[in-house]
């Protein structure tokens, strides 16, 4: 549980973003998101893989770039 404390004289705006970022940085919402609905394990497995390609991807894309120059 994300809490964030309003000093005297703070905004509500600045003391929102503050908990937003909080909010983010623990989580949460992406936690939340994950467990909206069931998911498979073979599904998790597959998404997983997915994501470790593009990573890769990302990384031999970079690599490549960095010898052109």
């Amino acid at each position: 549980m994300s809490e964030v404390h309003v000093g005297e004289g703070e905004s509500l705006e600045g003391a929102l973003k503050r908990f937003n970022k909080r909010v983010q940085a623990d989580g949460i919402l992406t936690e939340a998101r994950r467990h909206e609905y069931y998911e498979k394990p073979s599904e998790r497995r597959k998404k997983k893989a997915a994501a470790r390609l593009r990573k890769l991807r990302k990384v031999v894309r970079k690599q490549e770039e960095r010898l052109r120059v």
